[in-house]
């Protein structure tokens, strides 16, 4: 009897690790569903990153829920100059500006507006816009798990595509200029990745 007094706690504690380590490891993070896809994107109005400006010196407008659809197709990516995998990713949506296919636009999430300005002053700026979201209330309206996300807004300002984790040259070739195609076309994934 004592040695089962022993046993059970030992049995729960292994059982509540394994537990863990599957909710925590197991499973793909990117194939989480998302209530949000083929929605509206949320309503949100965030100022700018003062002291950021373009080439031409004209200051980088904030980002608002309007700047969103209109015809065009948008990609937000959620990032923050504190994020090692944001500045991974950060040559990748320099290529994705360049190519000239979308409106990308930033949303920098919970960090110190000089922070966010050395980081884009360091890496370069990719975005036509960039939001300061200070305390994070604008990326719990859109879902946000972490730091880096990336989201396709379709021409009608519907959210088509929610990617989680940072982008790599697969999932940019293989995953996001794909899912962009069909927001151009104006149809919707219902999964995100």
């Amino acid at each position: 009897m004592r040695r089962l007094g022993v046993l059970i706690p030992l049995v729960l504690f292994v059982a509540l690790v394994t537990l863990f380590y599957f909710r925590l490891y197991a499973g793909d993070p990117q194939k989480l569903p998302s209530a949000l896809i083929g929605r509206e994107a949320p309503e949100f109005t965030l100022p700018p990153l003062d002291g950021l400006t373009f080439a031409d010196g004209a200051a980088v407008p904030g980002l608002a829920r309007k700047d969103l659809g209109n015809g065009q197709v948008t990609v937000i990516n959620v990032f923050a100059s504190w994020c090692a995998p944001c500045r991974d990713e950060h040559p990748l949506l320099e290529r994705l500006a360049r190519m000239n296919r979308v409106k990308l636009v930033g949303l920098a999430y919970k960090d110190e507006p000089q922070n966010t300005l050395k980081f884009l002053s360091e890496m370069g700026n990719p975005f036509s816009a960039v939001g300061r979201d200070d305390k994070g209330r604008a990326a719990i309206d859109w879902g946000v798990y972490g730091v880096p996300e990336t989201f396709v807004i379709g021409k009608d300002g519907r959210i088509a595509y929610k990617h989680i984790g940072p982008l790599t040259e697969a999932s940019l070739t293989d995953v996001l200029l794909p899912e962009i195609d069909k927001a151009e076309r104006g149809s919707t994934s219902a999964l995100l990745r």
